[in-house]
């Protein structure tokens, strides 16, 4: 099998990234690993696609350092027609090129759509992967298992909701991740709370949601496959996310710590729910992050904590993960017209 995985930069990846491990987990099983970043494609005259790819050329890899120091050595790249790969990873996120490089927030799905009309697996469905670039994606996911939530730029509007919740909310842009902008305001952010607004609306919409008391434990993140919680040897890829500070985010890129975590008849209930739209949508895989009994957000473009996940159960679910990427591949050599987004969630 060969895969490419789409990132947003290669020369910026950590050999930490649960990317670097699934291209590792390949490597290991006997497959060919390239890495693209999301500037590296080219449709030519000829109507034909092709990348420039970079691959570590060891047999096999122990270390996750030399993998990928290895692959980001500038003499390993090629140009590949994309036809020859047969899965490629969509691993980009939009959010991380939105200020420093905008053009690249359509790329990768672009580029994905027209990778999936050459019969190549491309993994999530990048179609859906186009609907699901703002966080607005989420709304259409039934209302019981989110919290309420007021996306807007009207400032009136979003004070009136705040006072309906009690005075205490989350206020964060309708694009972006990883914890970036934002804000629990209560009470006492009162007199603040227009500038914050201001500053939060000068990029685009508002999120306004309710707060959830038990954020203060951090969340859980759960990895879902083909619309299942991803499991191993009786083990969930699962983990709970906290923060030490008084800093209200628990993403690991704002400073949070993993840890074990226990996955509840409530949390798989929330699946069962979400099953349908995921299955629907072609979303191989994702991450829920999970506050309580609600969802706070489905991460549909990257998500990560693999590594995370292994080294709290001694799992690797980085294997199980490739595995099911054999199985859908051996699927499309018998049923070569099979849909794309059909294909990435059976």
């Amino acid at each position: 099998m060969k895969i490419a995985f789409v990132v947003n930069d290669v020369n910026t990846e950590d050999p930490r990234y649960t990317t670097n491990r699934l291209a590792m987990a390949a490597k290991s099983m006997g497959h060919e690993a390239w890495f693209v970043g999301v500037g590296d494609f080219s449709y030519e005259p000829d109507g034909s696609l092709s990348a420039k790819a970079r691959m570590g050329h060891a047999k096999n890899y122990r270390s996750l350092e030399r993998h990928l120091n290895d692959v980001k050595k500038p003499d390993v790249e090629q140009l590949i027609g994309l036809e020859e790969f047969d899965v490629v990873m969509l691993r980009n996120d939009p959010a991380e090129d939105a200020e420093s490089a905008p053009w690249a927030n359509n790329a990768g799905v672009a580029f994905g759509q027209l990778i999936a009309t050459c019969g190549v697996l491309v993994v999530n469905d990048p179609t859906s992967l186009a609907n699901a670039l703002s966080k607005a994606y989420f709304q259409h996911f039934p209302e019981i298992v989110r919290p309420r939530t007021l996306i807007s730029r009207d400032t009136a509007l979003i004070n009136s909701f705040i006072e309906d919740l009690g005075g205490k909310a989350v206020l964060k842009p309708l694009q972006g991740s990883g914890g970036s902008g934002v804000f629990l305001i209560d009470r006492k952010e009162g007199p603040n709370l227009n500038q914050i607004i201001e500053a939060i609306s000068r990029d685009g919409y508002v999120v306004a949601q309710e707060y959830l008391p038990e954020a203060k434990n951090g969340d859980i993140r759960l990895f879902v496959m083909n619309g299942e919680p991803l499991q191993h040897e009786g083990k969930y890829a699962a983990f709970r996310r906290m923060n030490k500070t008084n800093d209200m985010r628990s993403n690991m890129s704002a400073g949070g710590e993993v840890a074990k975590a226990t996955v509840t008849d409530t949390m798989l209930e929330m699946v069962e729910i979400v099953r349908p739209k995921l299955v629907s949508d072609g979303m191989f895989l994702v991450g829920l992050d999970i506050v309580g009994d609600k969802l706070m957000e489905i991460n549909v473009f990257s998500p990560g904590g693999i590594g995370s996940a292994q080294a709290l159960y001694d799992v690797n679910f980085a294997h199980v993960i490739i595995g099911e990427l054999e199985r859908k591949v051996r699927i499309r050599k018998y049923y070569s017209d099979i849909d794309n987004s059909r294909l990435a969630t059976s």
